[in-house]
């Protein structure tokens, strides 16, 4: 089983969806022969998305500057990563009601026309083929199944809009209230059933 295993979070490693990411990296391993490419992408410095290095994607190779050609590679090196994968298990915690804003970065130097996705005659088609995706998303307040949660829905769409056949979340929410802890442990127990 190979596994790309992303971290979003300020925090890194320490975060509440870092340490649950973690874990469940672990369970999913546990026995088998695995390997694992973690990234945390707060570390990483990946920049944001400019129209040079949105129209360098789209240029050959020799067409483009230095900055396309160091933004293609860091692109290329991130779905080849993904076309070698078998699961996905990202750790993600909600900021003003989405993703932090490197995840968004990454997904935007991952979903490439002609790469990781292909316009067809019955519209998109992701060409990344990766088994089942796990989100892991924690946040402050209680979002899920309410009009507020603008995360998962388009986390699951971009998921599959790459070619992520399934998309599993679980979610650890309330971590700015009481019932924080009681949270936490709820999602270890689905990590636990998941695994």
């Amino acid at each position: 089983m190979k596994i790309v295993h992303l971290d979003t979070s300020f925090n890194g490693r320490e975060a509440s969806s870092s340490l649950l990411a973690s874990q469940l990296v672990n369970r999913l391993t546990e026995g088998a022969e695995a390997q694992v490419h973690y990234r945390d992408l707060s570390q990483e410095g990946l920049g944001h998305l400019t129209e040079e290095i949105f129209m360098g994607f789209q240029l050959p190779a020799e067409q483009r500057n230095e900055v396309q050609l160091a933004a293609t590679a860091k692109s290329d090196e991130y779905i080849a990563e993904l076309q070698d994968a078998d699961a996905l298990v990202i750790a993600v915690p909600m900021y003003n009601f989405s993703t932090p804003s490197q995840f968004k970065s990454w997904v935007d130097h991952v979903a490439r026309a002609g790469v990781s996705f292909s316009y067809t005659a019955e519209g998109p088609k992701g060409l990344l083929n990766i088994k089942k995706a796990y989100v892991i998303a924690t946040r402050g307040g209680q979002y899920a199944g309410t009009g507020y949660d603008f995360q998962a829905p388009w986390l699951e769409q971009v998921l599959k809009f790459v070619g992520v056949q399934q998309v599993e979340f679980i979610f650890a929410e309330g971590q700015a209230t009481e019932q924080a802890a009681q949270a936490f442990q709820q999602a270890e127990q689905q990590i636990a059933a998941l695994a």
